[in-house]
């Protein structure tokens, strides 16, 4: 036995086998389950605002020049039925776990935050509770993504 050959019986004799993992998944894999479920609830409830601007504006509290962007409510209906749809796509596709689906779920949380932002005048409590869970989202992506990958 020569002196770079390993020690019977070390970690470093053992051959390499296939499905054990480099890190263990921990509890907090699950926010990325609470992230893949919220981006979808987030989704269906943007498209029901959507839905809600398109066919009833009235319901809202101010008029649509009274937003922070100044546009017609049916205009807001297509952006937020838009948004719900990628957001949906998003949601499932983060329980890949690939990096991709991470920076993608981040992005549309985002952007949904400042959609929302952008129609506080219009329903201020609705969308202060979107905010929050959007931010909820993004937290849980960004830091606890990488363990989805191993669960």
């Amino acid at each position: 036995m020569s002196r770079t050959d390993p020690i019977p019986g070390s970690l470093e004799s053992t051959p390499p086998y296939q499905g054990v993992r480099s890190t263990p998944v921990t509890g907090w894999a699950a926010w990325i389950f609470f992230a893949t479920f919220m981006l979808v609830l987030l989704g269906i409830l943007h498209a029901i605002t959507g839905l809600v601007a398109l066919f009833r504006d009235q319901y809202f509290v101010v008029e649509s020049n009274g937003l922070v962007v100044t546009a017609d409510y049916t205009v807001w209906g297509w952006v937020h039925l838009g948004a719900g749809l990628i957001m949906v796509a998003a949601g499932v596709s983060l329980l890949t776990g690939h990096l991709w689906a991470r920076i993608v779920a981040a992005l549309v949380a985002m952007a949904s935050a400042v959609v929302n932002f952008s129609f506080l005048a219009a329903y201020p409590f609705w969308s202060t509770i979107m905010i929050t869970l959007d931010v909820l989202v993004i937290w849980a992506v960004i830091v606890h993504g990488t363990e989805m990958k191993d669960a």
